[in-house]
């Protein structure tokens, strides 16, 4: 099972000092996380796309190419790629070229974002996010998967012969998880083509979480991509530790309360209680996710947010440590110690991609892509 952590690259003013970072530094902070990230042996390093403040991550592909330079190990991703208000055309080449540079140690997640008015900042309508999630994502795998593409849809000038360079890597497309917090429709999106699937369920009760996550499973089933149980799931999550389970509460707590997003509002205990925010020892951090699983069912990812609300880089290279050394090694025990046979233990790598798509002969092949057995339509 891999387990990694994500950012969404707030640049937030550390309540206890009074100090605020400036967007480069918050950069190159980002950096070093992930660089230390690899170094600790974590799977994933994610980053989100935001193009507004106190945000900096405005270009995951820029982001991930520096890391695919001075990293080794640890698969490069995002938390999500805007597919609504990107062109769709600039995705599939941006994550081919970092497909390429990277040697296949990437993936990407498709989102429609948090941020409402990013829609009129690049010309789109909030009303259609859905239809545009569906078009674009729709070309892109086309554009992915046969060379020459000529295309006509709703949202975008239509393409006559055209080739998206640099082509796949190895004729094989990244894989890609498709996001969601509330909308089933994108869950029946990854379902459909057979993608993984990642609940961000940092805010929602876990009773949430069991019946998107279910949806996903019961519908990559109908599609005939194998059994509900192997279909592709991510979780998010977040925590605080440290060895003694009340410094971690009072080390954690002025930065909670006046976090940008979840400050000022429940407090800390109650939004632990319903959300899987978890601030205490690694038993505590190991004894909560552990019991994930018993929800969703085994899954192949596990994502945490641990460098937001202002908290020092120090402070963060910490929480990595412990993640780590800690609780890692724990989880990953308890997560395989029960996990069928038939069930994947992570999401597909590049290489068994390649395998599998030289083995069926599809590899580098013009594509076309399968009709719905009951609408007679694709997604």
């Amino acid at each position: 099972m891999q387990f990694g952590i994500f950012t969404v690259s707030d640049v937030t003013t550390d309540p206890t000092t009074g100090t605020t970072p400036d967007d480069t530094q918050r950069v190159r902070d980002i950096l070093t996380i992930a660089q230390h990230a690899d170094q600790a042996g974590l799977d994933v390093f994610a980053t989100g796309e935001h193009h507004n403040p106190p945000f900096v991550a405005s270009s995951p592909t820029t982001m991930l190419g520096y890391l695919a330079g001075v990293t080794k190990d640890i698969t490069l991703s995002t938390s999500t790629t805007l597919v609504t208000t990107n062109d769709p055309v600039r995705i599939a080449e941006e994550y081919a070229m970092l497909q390429v540079i990277s040697g296949g140690r990437m993936d990407l997640m498709m989102g429609r974002g948090n941020t409402g008015p990013v829609y009129p900042w690049f010309g789109k309508d909030i009303r259609q996010g859905l239809n545009l999630a569906v078009e674009n994502y729709a070309l892109i795998r086309q554009l992915w998967e046969n060379e020459v593409v000529n295309w006509q849809g709703q949202f975008r000038t239509p393409l006559q012969g055209f080739t998206s360079t640099p082509r796949p890597l190895d004729g094989v497309a990244p894989f890609v998880w498709h996001g969601s917090i509330r909308t089933p429709e994108i869950a029946e999106q990854a379902a459909y083509y057979g993608d993984g699937f990642f609940h961000n369920n940092i805010f929602w009760p876990i009773q949430h979480t069991e019946q998107m996550v279910g949806l996903y499973r019961q519908r990559y089933e109908h599609h005939g991509h194998g059994r509900a149980d192997q279909a592709i799931v991510g979780l998010g999550g977040q925590f605080f530790a440290r060895k003694n389970s009340q410094d971690a509460v009072d080390e954690f707590r002025p930065y909670f309360d006046n976090a940008p997003v979840y400050g000022h509002g429940p407090s800390m205990e109650d939004f632990t209680t319903q959300t899987p925010l978890t601030v205490g020892s690694p038993q505590q951090v190991i004894d909560r996710y552990a019991t994930m699983k018993d929800h969703v069912g085994h899954y192949q990812r596990q994502l945490f947010l641990i460098d937001h609300a202002g908290l020092p880089l120090k402070t963060v290279l910490e929480q990595i440590d412990i993640l780590a050394e800690d609780i890692v090694p724990e989880l990953r025990r308890i997560n395989e110690s029960d996990r069928p046979e038939h069930v994947p233990s992570n999401p597909p790598t590049h290489l068994e991609r390649v395998v599998a798509a030289r083995a069926s002969g599809t590899a580098g092949a013009d594509h076309v892509a399968a009709v719905d057995e009951w609408t007679g339509a694709s997604v």
